[in-house]
């Protein structure tokens, strides 16, 4: 039992001497003990934070996918949404086709134009109105559409202009009076009156139309 003892107080003195004055400047000349140690400690200090890295690197790819989870649920939701009521759009956009349709049915082509003007002079010819002035204008070219005003100066009695108003308003062609002005041409007949006015039509584009505005958006770009 004694020389056990003894040779435990030998290993610990041995193992206490190679921990005295230690020099970590030159960790190679360390003896085996302490070197290995060394180590082991930097080994463990170098895992740590290597797993500190990747946790924070998890965290960030956790952060990440969360955020694209409300986006997606978003996108799910709002899709959903129009999938719901994609019957109810198919319906609206006929019922915006028909509209369209017949309206622009109310648009004359450029070859039905001298049909309307003598359509709007025979009108008032039916209510017994006298024409001073019919002169259609320059033709204004718009986006989509054509519009020619035609200045008119128009006498007879009050309820024959106005039934010739009605008249033009009932065109199945879209007709407008514009700048409507009553007065009395002459004090001796009261019963008569005198309309100036300007009535606004409007007709499709006819191709070589489309082309020039086309290639005048070509130029401006």
């Amino acid at each position: 039992m004694a020389a056990k003892n003894t040779s435990s107080k030998l290993d610990l003195s041995r193992l206490n001497d190679q921990f005295q004055e230690l020099d970590f400047r030159n960790p190679s000349a360390l003896p085996a003990i302490p070197r290995y140690a060394l180590l082991l400690a930097v080994t463990v200090v170098v895992l740590a934070m290597l797993w500190v890295f990747w946790l924070n690197g998890l965290n960030d790819d956790l952060g990440a996918a969360r955020e694209q989870e409300v986006k997606l649920r978003q996108d799910y939701t709002a899709k959903l949404q129009k999938a719901v009521i994609l019957n109810d759009l198919k319906d609206q956009k006929k019922t915006i086709a028909q509209y369209v349709n017949s309206l622009e049915k109310q648009l004359p082509g450029k070859s039905e134009m001298d049909a309307l003007l003598s359509d709007i002079n025979q009108a008032g010819l039916e209510r017994n109105l006298q024409f001073e002035l019919f002169k259609p204008g320059n033709v204004v070219l718009k986006e989509y559409y054509a519009e020619l005003p035609i200045a008119l100066k128009i006498t007879g009695h009050y309820h024959d202009i106005g039934a010739f108003a009605a008249d033009v308003a009932g065109f199945s062609r879209i007709v407008t009076l514009n700048d409507l002005n009553l007065a009395l041409p002459d004090k001796k007949r009261p019963d008569q009156l005198t309309l100036t006015a300007t009535a606004r039509t409007f007709r499709y584009l006819d191709p070589d139309e489309i082309k020039a505005q086309e290639q005048a958006k070509g130029h401006k770009k």
